[in-house]
């Protein structure tokens, strides 16, 4: 990591990033578990999950994408014994591969499956609508409906856990200025309301922090970061479930998407000066899984592949209906924030001032996140 990577960023006098220390706190705070200790406390939370989940027709719920981590956390939850709906976000960009890899995971575990096609249409117009805004995070169409979905199956379902792939080994670091608060629904509509069609998203399942806060203080809906509680070395994993589940690799973090794929390994780079392999790459040295100067060679390599990209330029510009022409004026549109839309609340007490007077009373009578 450095300042070019992310301008926020600050070392010590011995040299040291924030992102060095950032990890073991994030690995203290999460209280990671390895070995022994790792399986005794996952075999307690699995143990819990079952006795809680009793006379319910699912265990748990796990959103699947088709990559490592998800697919990991399907293969551990059927040898323990889960009683597993898996759930996929359709948003029209699937790659082919993943499509396969899913298809394999739902065969071979006999999971049930809950895909939630999106109207491509309306979610078309809100990607168009972020890029038009040159905001920085063009997954958030994506990432917030998908966590929308999760947590309205799980009310549906009376389901009380979810399994998350959230994992600080492979994950603990990422610089805050690379992404946006992914909940923020007013932000959403704001930027669709000022560089959107005229097209009523009528469909897109909008969800926002007071929804989230009621479904984990009132619902009891808790988050399990099953990864967390194993010795999770990514390229073991992989051997692992190309083995069980015939599992292909994308050649990325998150390629399984066609626009995540286009989104890494060109917009960001291009237009933000983001290579996202520095802050995975780091996590993973921290993680001891290599060694900096492997992550360094690894940097030498381009970060996209030419002819791949040729493709997905093709592909990605003709679904959103651009030209080159626009696409290029896009891209040379100034970058802005976030917060110059307007930005929403981030709880139900900034909503209400007035339930901070009670705000002892509240935290004692619902469980907290």
């Amino acid at each position: 990591m450095d300042n070019i990577a992310d301008p926020n960023i600050t070392f010590d006098e011995n040299g040291v990033c924030n992102y060095y220390y950032d990890y073991f706190k994030e690995y203290k705070r999460r209280k990671v578990g390895s070995g022994e200790e790792g399986r005794q406390l996952l075999e307690e939370k699995i143990k819990e999950i079952k006795q809680n989940s009793k006379g319910k027709p699912y265990d748990c719920i796990l959103g699947i994408s088709g990559g490592v981590d998800s697919t990991y956390m399907a293969y551990l939850a059927k040898q323990y014994g889960l009683r597993v709906l898996l759930v996929h976000f359709d948003n029209g960009w699937d790659s082919e591969l993943a499509v396969k890899n899913i298809e394999n995971i739902v065969v071979k575990t006999g999971y049930d499956l809950y895909s939630l096609v999106v109207d491509w249409e309306e979610f078309k117009q809100l990607q168009i609508a972020y890029f038009k805004a040159s905001v920085i995070d063009l997954e958030m169409p994506t990432d917030h409906a998908i966590i929308g979905t999760l947590y309205r199956l799980a009310a549906k379902h009376n389901v009380k856990y979810f399994l998350n792939g959230y994992n600080v080994v492979t994950e603990a670091i990422l610089p805050r200025a690379w992404n946006y608060n992914k909940l923020d629904a007013v932000n959403m509509k704001d930027i669709y309301k000022k560089h959107g069609s005229s097209k009523k998203l009528t469909t897109y399942p909008f969800f926002d922090t007071y929804e989230k806060k009621k479904y984990v203080s009132l619902g009891g809906i808790e988050n399990v970061l099953f990864l967390n509680y194993t010795d999770y070395n990514k390229n073991e994993v992989k051997k692992l479930i190309i083995k069980e589940f015939d599992w292909k690799d994308y050649g990325g973090k998150h390629y399984e998407s066609i626009f995540t794929r286009f989104y890494q390994g060109y917009i960001l780079p291009t237009k933000f000066n983001i290579d996202k392999r520095k802050a995975h790459l780091s996590t993973l040295i921290c993680s001891e899984q290599i060694t900096k100067e492997e992550a360094l060679k690894e940097l030498e390599k381009p970060i996209y592949n030419h002819e791949q990209f040729l493709i997905d330029k093709e592909f990605v510009l003709k679904k959103l209906d651009f030209t080159e022409v626009c696409f290029e004026e896009i891209m040379n549109l100034p970058i802005r924030s976030h917060y110059d839309f307007k930005v929403g609340k981030n709880s139900i007490y900034d909503m209400y001032p007035f339930l901070k007077i009670i705000k002892p009373i509240i935290n004692f009578a619902f469980k907290r996140e």
